[in-house]
């Protein structure tokens, strides 16, 4: 035995396991934020979007001020192609905030969760279509009972789910493009550039906003002035806690994990809530997370026979 190697062994499983707490409270955070939206009604929608986008650069800029990191956002200026995939990334992310945001304030909080329900069957889809990675039998019939949820809530409940595909395109395609990127660009960096690209979409928002229905910052009593103004906060913990936590554990931990943002939101939809949930949406959301338990544990079956075969 190596001198040393039990210490080791006993480091690498307190920084596996400090890495599944770390992601987890991510997603117990992200699975709140619909709670913590509604907390700043009267605003409507595309106003708190953009607070959103300014207040998450300003927090970011003095993250990296105070951590003396701007040789990092230096690198990244000077490589066009990871500027460029930034820039997108921001798209993306503006589309997935916009619609998420509105679907929370609007009382579609439980097709929000649809939405990242759908998300790990829209990366598996995108793998196909994009990267062109073959695809496992049953990654196939998850997609497929998937697609056919959809279809039931389509019928059944007589309208698209447009705010959950939305949301699991835009993150699915965000996750693609940051997969893309790579380790190049850290959490704090990569917001701070996403949240830069937006700054002219923010002020355009607020000028209309301004000219039709008026700015509810400050307007609204200290109490929400305070909590509207802790927004780039709340929008940047989580994603640094889920980025020390995809540093520390495995993508299977990760995966399994990221269910507990869209089942809080569900809870927070249908009892707290009490938004309707007729017997066709039910079918449809069963249909889903069956698929998805499909694609768990052929996840979990398929990593376990690699680090055999290993």
């Amino acid at each position: 035995m190596v001198p040393g190697a039990p210490a080791e062994g006993k480091d690498s499983a307190r920084e596996h396991t400090l890495g599944g707490i770390y992601a987890f409270t991510a997603y117990l955070l992200w699975g709140f934020l619909p709670l913590y939206f509604l907390l700043l009604m009267p605003i409507g929608p595309f106003e708190l979007v953009a607070w959103r986008i300014l207040l998450s650069l300003v927090f970011c800029v003095l993250l990296i001020a105070v951590t003396r990191s701007w040789s990092r956002i230096g690198a990244i200026f000077r490589q066009p192609r990871l500027l460029g995939l930034t820039a997108l990334a921001g798209g993306l992310i503006y589309i997935n905030w916009q619609v998420f945001i509105l679907g929370a304030l609007t009382g579609h909080v439980i097709e929000t969760s649809l939405g990242y329900f759908i998300n790990p069957i829209a990366t598996v889809l995108l793998a196909v279509l994009v990267l062109h990675e073959r695809l496992r039998v049953t990654q196939w019939v998850a997609i497929g009972i998937a697609a056919l949820a959809v279809l039931v809530i389509i019928v059944g409940y007589g309208s698209v789910p447009w705010i959950a595909l939305t949301l699991a395109a835009t993150f699915s395609l965000y996750g693609l493009v940051k997969k893309r990127v790579g380790p190049s660009v850290d959490a704090v960096s990569g917001l701070t550039l996403e949240s830069m690209w937006l700054v002219p979409v923010a002020t355009v928002i607020l000028i209309v906003v301004n000219a039709t229905t008026g700015i509810v910052f400050g307007a609204e009593g200290t109490l929400h002035t305070v909590l509207l103004s802790l927004v780039g906060v709340v929008t940047a913990i989580p994603l640094l806690f889920f980025a020390a936590g995809a540093r520390r554990t495995s993508l299977t931990v990760i995966g399994l994990l990221q269910f507990v943002a869209p089942v809080l939101q569900f809870i927070i939809g249908v009892w707290l809530l009490q938004e309707p949930m007729p017997l066709e949406r039910w079918i449809g959301f069963g249909l889903v997370w069956v698929a998805l338990i499909i694609l768990t544990v052929d996840s979990v079956v398929h990593a376990r026979r690699v680090r055999a075969a290993a």
